[in-house]
């Protein structure tokens, strides 16, 4: 029997990669567990989104994030694209990952992208390479962020994510455990236990 791992994050939210990493290493030895991504956007438009040079980013990189990076030995540092991008593209792109069985590894290399390499992840170029890099036809995938299609998709992702009353990233879900915020890998571990034997 599969379980399922509901991880709803954003892009653009530091926790939700450390939260990504710790789900990955509880799952190594779980062949029977499929991760689902949601989206949730933090910051829509036209709300400005946040920057680097501000106050607020480094404080709480410094303050929080930086420190849990440290105890789990995730490595990741604060982009300096400025301001931040919007991620309402690259989720649109993920909807066309996920029709094309690409999902998981989409995510994953979008977020890693902004944390780890410090790559613009609202610049469509930027976007059609990471697609390239997990599978997808970058012309095909440039094409499908304009299409009315996923953009629909997205908004249905958003409403449910609103319907779930989701209002912190990341969110995980697994069975009728809730978890707000970065859960440890024993934390999920337990969770994933409890679910399968329910």
């Amino acid at each position: 029997m599969t379980v399922q791992i509901h991880l709803w994050s954003d892009y653009v939210c530091p926790f939700c990669l450390l939260a990504d990493e710790l789900v990955e290493r509880a799952i190594t030895d779980r062949p029977d567990v499929e991760v689902i991504h949601h989206a949730h956007e933090l910051r829509t438009r036209p709300t400005p989104t946040l920057r680097p040079e501000d106050p607020y980013l480094p404080d709480i990189w410094e303050r929080a994030v930086y420190p849990m990076a440290r105890h789990h030995q995730i490595p990741l540092r604060l982009p300096t694209v400025s301001p931040q991008p919007y991620t309402e593209l690259a989720f649109r792109g993920a909807q066309y990952a996920a029709e094309r069985g690409r999902a998981h590894a989409y995510h994953r290399r979008v977020m890693t992208a902004f944390f780890r390499e410090d790559l613009d992840i609202g610049d469509r170029a930027v976007l059609a390479r990471l697609a390239e890099e997990t599978g997808l036809d970058p012309a095909a995938y440039t094409a499908a962020l304009d299409e009315q299609e996923y953009a629909e998709r997205h908004r249905r992702a958003l409403a449910e994510s609103a319907r779930m009353n989701i209002t912190v990233v990341p969110t995980i879900v697994i069975g009728t455990r809730r978890i707000e915020g970065v859960a440890t890998e024993g934390m999920i571990r337990r969770t994933l236990r409890e679910a399968t034997a329910a």
